[in-house]
């Protein structure tokens, strides 16, 4: 039957709509109302393909950032471009919606676990964990969920892999573009830093001003631009190059 419908990861599409409706009416306010958010460049989400769409985005906290994208997605395919003015466009859900987290980030505290089934893909760091500078392989299973996401739906990422403002671009993320060949829509974001705390579940302070902002696709040429190229151009995509500083 339908209403057992499961995703490609095997979550329940009826408890993912419920919840994403659930985290969404409540966290509406912190993005209007207790702050304001500017959006710009929404209208461009309605002319994307429905799946291997590639969304790639400075991070400025664990949560917020990718609540605020969910938000403005839903809002946008239903109609609202730029505005999240009322939330029944949550009732109306893109549910192959999907973000990138590190996998101990996930595991921290009930709430991440929640999150965790709204469309997380979880995947283990290469380069740090628990705090420590690491340096291990890729896991296979999270090459493949990767792929699952894309083949599925759109996927969210941010190639800095860390909150910090600067950070250097993970070159991951080019080796991900020049294997599964996305269309790669840069965002960029602004005021979330301000708003919440560093995992942006506890409101910092109210009457900010966050601003997303939605760039064209990137026009990459998948075969002949190398992996350093690739995230060369990321870096300035998201705003994040040592030019923009």
């Amino acid at each position: 039957m339908r209403i057992f419908k499961r995703d490609p990861f095997g979550n329940f599409q009826i408890i993912k709509r419920l919840l994403i409706i659930i985290i969404g009416i409540i966290s509406h306010r912190r993005f209007r109302g207790i702050n304001y958010l500017e959006i710009n460049g929404a209208e461009i989400l309605a002319n994307l393909p429905k799946s291997n769409v590639l969304f790639i985005s400075n991070h400025q906290t664990y949560f917020s950032d990718v609540t605020a994208m969910i938000h403005v997605f839903n809002a946008s395919l239903n109609g609202r471009d730029n505005s999240i003015k009322n939330f029944f466009y949550l009732f109306n859900q893109k549910r192959n919606i999907y973000f990138l987290a590190a996998k101990e980030t996930m595991r921290a505290g009930i709430i991440p676990k929640i999150l965790q089934y709204t469309g997380s893909v979880s995947i283990s760091r290469t380069w740090r964990s628990k705090g420590e500078s690491i340096n291990r392989p890729i896991d296979n299973t999270d090459l493949n969920n990767i792929k699952l996401a894309l083949s599925d739906g759109w996927l969210i990422t941010f190639p800095q892999g860390t909150t910090k403002a600067w950070a250097p671009i993970r070159k991951g993320t080019a080796f991900m573009i020049k294997e599964h060949k996305p269309i790669v829509v840069p965002i960029t974001i602004d005021g979330f830093r301000r708003s919440f705390d560093k995992t942006g579940l506890k409101l910092k302070k109210k009457g900010v001003k966050q601003r997303i902002n939605i760039k064209e696709p990137l026009i990459i040429d998948y075969d002949k631009q190398s992996v350093t190229d690739i995230t060369e151009m990321i870096s300035h995509a998201i705003e994040q190059h040592s030019d923009y500083k």
